[in-house]
């Protein structure tokens, strides 16, 4: 029996800021070199999610317009949606969709309820912290590289984890060093640029964790990531040498 991953894409037509629905490319395509299959599910506005099945759901980016338009409409399955991330479903949220999983975010001066799937909430700060970003993170051997834009400040609480530590760019809000959070197989981040495909590691620890829940066994079969890593290294080793100016 071939195995396959049921991958969940919340509304790809409002949250896809910075080309977040590349990620979704790069998992279909890591499961397709190791002979297995990415069941892709779309939901658009004006459609109900389901989660029963799902193994990995992932939400992307957006202006605020737009995260208040996916949070009324995620705050309807809140408590599916909860049962999914608390039973170990596998979940990545980018920018937009990271301050979605909170308690609350703050829309200019008008604060937000969130869909309280991890202890966390955003708040607002200037400057917008704008700029590319390196993340050390446990979840992987090689370092997270990408692109944040964000006026957010999040806050993590006891017992959230972050993703890891900025060792470049601002991260959750500047000043801890701290960039996104982990929580079960929750995965949050401020990271664009898309985030997956030149971080192969990211990609693997999602589906390693989504075939662990679903089969057992989270092995996977290694892949040349040759031209990924070199994008990956190229990129570090710029920002680190002080060759790339920021805006």
């Amino acid at each position: 029996m071939t195995k396959s991953l049921r991958i969940v894409h919340l509304f790809p037509e409002l949250l896809n800021l910075y080309g977040d629905s590349g990620n979704i490319l790069v998992l279909r395509r890591r499961l397709a070199w190791r002979g297995l299959v990415a069941d892709v599910a779309e939901v658009h506005v004006g459609e109900r999610p389901s989660f029963a099945d799902a193994d990995i759901v992932f939400i992307g980016g957006g202006s605020d317009r737009e995260q208040r338009i996916v949070c009324e409409s995620l705050l309807a399955e809140q408590a599916e949606l909860s049962s999914f991330v608390e039973d170990g479903g596998v979940l990545a949220a980018v920018c937009g969709g990271y301050q979605l999983l909170g308690h609350s975010y703050l829309m200019g001066d008008e604060k937000i309820e969130g869909l309280s799937l991890v202890d966390l909430y955003t708040d607002r700060g200037e400057p917008r912290l704008i700029g590319n970003v390196v993340v050390e993170s446990p979840i992987c051997d090689h370092p997270i590289v990408g692109y944040e834009n964000h006026g957010g400040r999040t806050h993590l609480g006891e017992g959230v984890e972050p993703l890891g530590s900025v060792t470049y760019g601002h991260g959750n809000d500047g000043v801890t060093g701290q960039e996104g959070c982990l929580y079960k197989n929750v995965l949050g981040t401020y990271v664009h640029g898309p985030l997956l495909p030149k971080n192969p590691g990211v990609a693997d620890y999602l589906l390693s964790r989504a075939l662990e829940r679903r089969y057992g066994n989270g092995e996977l079969e290694p892949l040349d990531d040759a031209a990924e890593l070199t994008a990956n290294k190229s990129m570090y080793d710029r920002l680190m040498a002080g060759e790339v100016e920021e805006q």
